[in-house]
């Protein structure tokens, strides 16, 4: 008895676990990463079955002391119960709907159909009547459109969220900055990275002068963002340094190239490029 108690806990500890992983995964949420999750649902599954053997036990002991007029009484609520969803007949009274057929000995009963299942075919007729009456009538929202509303919800978030996190900006998010922790910032990677091609003053060497007013691949937040990162033009332009540098840290040093426009540098390169006007 104890096995088959053992064997029975087992199977209802794997059926619950596996619901629980199916429910998960439409929530996208991935137990392996989360073993807190996993260890609280564990905890709750053997409360369960702990608390199910203690009452268990206090049933047992209790109809211990019932005696048979009780423990009758006790049962006829559930035959009752029985007895309307099913509509059986009584043995004694099967004679009177025993039907003609019979198969291999087997005979066959004209039984009606029990409650539960007439029951049920009503209320599917009913389910059936609203779905259509919401689907094809009210046009409601099909899968297919309630799928495209949650993309182009998650959309907006997700640009939201780009907003505001620093290192997941890119050429269409990114914005001006003028914060002196920003300039600062962009001052110390300018110096330490282009200052070798740009010189410290940014008046031009090798590359070109970034104080005036003219760019070869367009001036303005974004365009110097998107050259800082994919590079300059092909077989001599400089390098792309978005392996190097991190979205924020391109901000930053393209939000300093900027802030020196109209300064003078020491020795100023010729200018290169088309003049740039801001839109």
């Amino acid at each position: 008895m104890k096995i088959k108690g053992y064997f029975r806990t087992a199977i209802f500890a794997i059926i619950v676990f596996a619901i629980l992983w199916s429910l998960l995964d439409l929530s996208m949420i991935d137990l392996v990463d989360q073993p807190l999750l996993i260890l609280g649902f564990s905890i709750l599954l053997i409360a369960i079955l702990f608390n199910g053997k203690i009452v268990n036990n206090l049933r047992n002991t209790r109809a211990d002391n019932l005696t048979a007029d009780q423990k009758t009484s006790q049962n006829d609520w559930y035959k009752n119960l029985m007895k309307s969803l099913t509509k059986t007949k009584p043995i004694e009274e099967e004679e009177d709907i025993l039907m003609n057929h019979t198969y291999d000995g087997i005979r066959e009963l004209d039984n009606d159909l029990p409650p539960w299942w007439v029951y049920s075919f009503y209320l599917s007729i009913i389910f059936a009547i609203g779905y259509l009456t919401y689907y094809h009538v009210f046009d409601g929202d099909d899968q297919v459109e309630l799928f495209n509303q949650e993309m182009a919800q998650a959309k907006i978030d997700v640009d939201e969220y780009k907003k505001t996190a620093k290192n997941l900006i890119d050429a269409s998010t990114v914005e001006l900055l003028t914060e002196a922790g920003d300039l600062e910032s962009g001052k110390t990677i300018f110096n330490m990275n282009c200052a070798a091609c740009h010189l410290m003053d940014a008046g031009g060497s090798i590359g070109p002068n970034l104080t005036d007013e003219y760019w070869l691949l367009g001036g303005g937040i974004k365009n110097v963002f998107t050259t800082i990162s994919d590079g300059g033009r092909d077989g001599k332009g400089m390098i792309p340094w978005k392996s190097t540098l991190s979205p924020a840290e391109i901000a930053q040093v393209a939000s300093y190239i900027l802030s020196l426009q109209g300064t003078t540098p020491a020795k100023p390169k010729a200018a290169e490029g088309d003049l740039w006007v801001a839109e």
